[in-house]
């Protein structure tokens, strides 16, 4: 192993002097995250100077397993997800030295929370159909549109953009990629209240925010090619995160069965073997997925991770509500909320039946990704499209 490669032996003996310069139960958590991206622990395959040692990706869990037997903080990875999943492989991909600098290490420690402003209501499923602009002005760009479903907006610092710089261009060519200061005066955020009562979700006005050209990402026009890195990781990040044998939705309904089989039927109980047998699998291909990705960039199969993730979580949800009866129609709390975070396993039934109705929306529609998978995966021929060289402005909207 070479001394830019790092193997788990040398993780472990970095990790032991890490806890030993801050022992966990006298350091301030924040202290202890910042100290642990200095030392390289934070992701291991991220470069030196950036959280990571140019490690394998997959000597992370050697790492991980280290602090958390001896009770190290962690991130709150699902406060910042977005961040983590979507924001920093982006930077990291197409930054420059000084944004990596700038950006990642308040990313990683939890100081600095990111949104994603991609979607707007007339360009959602079709992306790259986007009106938001951005007109140059010297050293600065302009930005005036709107963005919406955009988590984590009403706690954001930063958020990562993507808006049209040339509409003379056709629509995948005339995109242009940023980071977008939410604390901007222009930039105004309202809640999308929803199903469950609560507002995760925001709609995000953009007017006439200055964004300085220093905080581009990418070429001026390559913002499409841009964003596919940020849409990778995010289905990957939704759809392939890592998991405990029965953790996430199948968890709470197999609790339930074993601990009240006064609830059981013969139907029930084979729909839900079916199910976990399913939750099973796409918890074992999400991990060769991982695998997958110490090679490289993540690629389309994390759209099929996302679409079995979403039917599953609908389905189980479903059967845990029939499960209970009667019990099953109760909602505990219908109350106006702007949470931080999903919590999908620590609520109740009524509340993870109602929430995964927006599994198969949210980070691209299972009809989008269902095209993605057919084109890029199965090789299927593309669908016809006449759109594809006319300029966005001509475009029929």
């Amino acid at each position: 192993m070479s001394e830019q490669q790092p193997g788990a032996d040398e993780l472990r003996t970095r990790t032991q002097e890490l806890l030993a310069a801050h022992p966990p139960a006298t350091t301030e958590a924040i202290d202890f995250l910042k100290a642990r991206f200095d030392a390289g622990l934070a992701w291991v395959h991220y470069p030196v100077g950036l959280g990571g040692l140019g490690a394998p990706r997959s000597l992370q869990p050697v790492v991980d397993a280290e602090l958390a037997a001896a009770g190290a903080p962690d991130n709150d990875p699902r406060r910042i997800g977005i961040g983590l999943g979507m924001a920093a492989p982006t930077v990291l991909k197409y930054g420059t030295d000084e944004q990596k600098r700038r950006f990642l290490r308040p990313l990683w420690v939890g100081e600095e929370v990111w949104c994603q402003l991609f979607s707007e209501p007339g360009a959602g499923s079709d992306l790259a159909a986007l009106g938001t602009r951005a007109v140059r002005d010297g050293d600065h760009w302009v930005v005036t549109g709107q963005k919406v479903w955009t988590s984590s907006a009403h706690l954001a610092r930063w958020a990562i953009l993507i808006a049209r710089t040339d509409p003379d261009l056709p629509k995948h060519q005339g995109i242009t990629y940023f980071i977008c200061d939410m604390t901007d005066p222009g930039v105004e955020v309202r809640p999308l209240r929803q199903i469950t009562g609560e507002a995760e979700f925001n709609e995000v006005f953009l007017t006439d925010v200055r964004i300085p050209d220093a905080h581009r990402l990418g070429a001026v026009g390559d913002g499409w090619k841009v964003a596919q890195t940020t849409l990778m990781n995010e289905r990957v990040s939704i759809g392939g995160m890592r998991l405990p044998r029965e953790g996430g939705m199948i968890g709470p309904v197999a609790r339930t069965w074993r601990e009240r089989p006064e609830l059981r039927t013969h139907d029930l109980h084979q729909r839900l073997l079916t199910l976990w047998v399913e939750a099973e699998v796409a918890r074992l291909t999400g991990e060769r997925l991982r695998q997958q990705l110490v090679a490289g960039q993540p690629g389309p199969e994390g759209s099929g991770m996302k679409l079995a993730f979403a039917r599953l979580n609908q389905e189980i949800s479903g059967l845990e509500v029939e499960l209970l009866g009667q019990e099953g129609l109760l909602y505990s709390d219908w109350t106006m909320r702007r949470p931080e975070l999903v919590d999908f396993t620590g609520r109740d039934a009524g509340y993870r039946y109602l929430r995964s109705k927006g599994n198969s929306i949210e980070g691209g529609t299972s009809e989008v990704l269902l095209n993605i998978v057919a084109e890029r995966v199965l090789g299927l021929p593309a669908e016809p499209r006449n759109d594809k060289d006319v300029a966005w402005k001509d475009l029929a909207r």
